[in-house]
C-alpha cells in the first residue's frame, strides 16, 4: 500500500490535511459540467428506526433464510415492488442488522426501483462515475454472472483482540477519492466530474440504527490514519487489508442472475476481492441513498458484547 501514487501529496510523518488535492488534474470533457463539492446536510431520520423490531409485517409475506451466521439473508417468496411502507421500513432494519439482504427473480423496473428507494431518503449520485442515458437495448444478455462478496464490519471488529479494539477506537482514518479518480482517469483518459478530496472519519464507527460498533476502514478509500506516522499507517493498513480478506467467518458471496437484487448497508459492510476474472459484462442498476456523517460513541457496544449481555439477561444472570 505504501507505494501508491495517491499518497504522494501526504506528509511522510505527520497528520493528514482535509483538502482538495493540489495536483488535481481537471481533465473532464467539455460537455460534461463538473459537480461541486457537496455541502454537509443532515439526512432524514433513518426509516429503519420506524420499524417493528420483530418485523412481523415483512415476515408475514417473506421467508428469511440466513446465508451465514454473521452476514447475509435471502428473502424468499416476495416481490420488492409489492411491499408496503411498513414492510419497507422493516426491510431497512433487517439490512442494518444482517448487512446485506438478497432477492431472486424480481420484477423491478428501473423506474420502480428508483421510486422504491426514494422511500428511504435522498438518492445519491456516485461522484466517481460517469452517467449516460440508456433508452433501450435488444442486446442478448447472459442468464448468470459472477459473484460479489461482502464482509460484516461488525464481525471484523469483533474478531480483533480487546487491545487492538481499544487502539482502533481512538483513531481517525483518512478517506480519499484519489484512488478512484486516478483509476478512472487511467482507464478512460477522462476523470470523474468531481475533484478528489480527503476527509477524516472514525476508524471505528457507531451504527446509528443498531448502536453497534463497526470497523470503518475500506482499504480502497483509506490512505492512512490522522494520529499515526506514515510507516505506522502503512503497516496498519496492510494488517487490516489481510483481516478483511481472510475473515471467512464474516463473509458472504452472492451469485448474480437475471432478476437478482442485493440491498446492503455501507455503514456495516465492506466488499472483498475474489481472485480471478469473469469474462463478460455484468450490468445492473444501482440506487444509493445519502447517509449521515460517521461518528463514534465510546459508550456503544460491539455485536458480541450485545449478544453476551442479552444472553445473560435471558438466563437471569446478574
Amino acid at each position: 500500500m505504501a507505494h501508491l501514487e495517491a499518497r504522494k501529496h501526504i506528509s511522510p510523518d505527520s497528520g493528514f490535511p482535509i483538502t482538495i488535492h493540489p495536483n488535481f488534474n481537471p481533465k473532464i470533457k467539455h460537455h460534461v459540467p463538473p459537480d461541486s463539492i457537496r455541502e454537509p446536510f443532515n439526512p432524514s431520520k433513518d426509516r429503519a428506526l420506524f420499524a417493528d423490531p420483530e418485523k412481523k409485517a415483512l415476515f408475514s409475506v417473506a421467508k428469511p433464510v440466513d446465508l451465514t451466521e454473521s452476514i447475509g439473508t435471502l428473502l424468499e417468496n416476495v416481490q420488492l415492488s409489492q411491499l408496503n411502507e411498513q414492510q419497507l421500513d422493516e426491510l431497512a432494519l433487517l439490512v442494518t442488522e444482517r448487512g446485506v439482504v438478497f432477492f431472486r427473480d424480481q420484477n423491478l423496473t428501473t423506474e420502480k426501483q428508483v421510486e422504491l428507494f426514494q422511500h428511504y431518503g435522498v438518492l445519491d449520485k456516485h461522484p466517481a462515475q460517469k452517467f449516460v442515458n440508456i433508452h433501450g437495448s435488444r442486446e442478448d444478455h447472459r442468464e448468470i454472472a459472477n459473484y460479489t462478496p461482502w464482509v460484516s464490519q461488525y464481525g471484523l471488529y469483533d474478531a480483533l483482540s480487546d487491545a487492538y479494539k481499544k487502539f482502533l477506537d481512538g483513531l481517525h482514518a483518512v478517506h480519499t477519492s484519489r484512488l478512484q479518480y486516478d483509476t478512472i482517469l487511467d482507464l478512460w483518459g477522462v476523470g470523474p466530474n468531481r475533484p478528489p478530496i480527503d476527509t477524516h472519519h472514525p476508524a471505528v464507527r457507531t451504527h446509528p440504527v443498531t448502536g453497534l460498533k463497526a470497523l470503518n476502514v475500506n482499504t480502497g478509500f483509506v490512505t492512512g490514519f490522522a494520529e499515526l506516522k506514515k510507516l505506522e499507517s502503512d503497516k496498519l493498513l496492510d494488517f487490516l487489508s489481510h483481516h478483511i480478506h481472510s475473515a471467512d467467518d464474516h463473509y458472504v458471496r452472492w451469485k448474480w442472475a437475471v432478476g437478482s437484487v442485493a440491498m446492503w448497508d455501507n455503514r456495516c459492510t465492506v466488499h472483498r476481492v475474489i481472485p480471478g476474472r469473469y469474462k463478460g459484462n455484468r450490468r445492473g442498476i444501482r440506487t444509493t441513498v445519502f447517509g449521515e456523517k460517521p461518528y463514534f460513541d465510546p459508550a456503544s457496544e460491539s455485536r458480541d458484547e450485545r449478544n453476551l449481555r442479552e444472553e445473560k439477561n435471558a438466563n437471569g444472570d446478574a
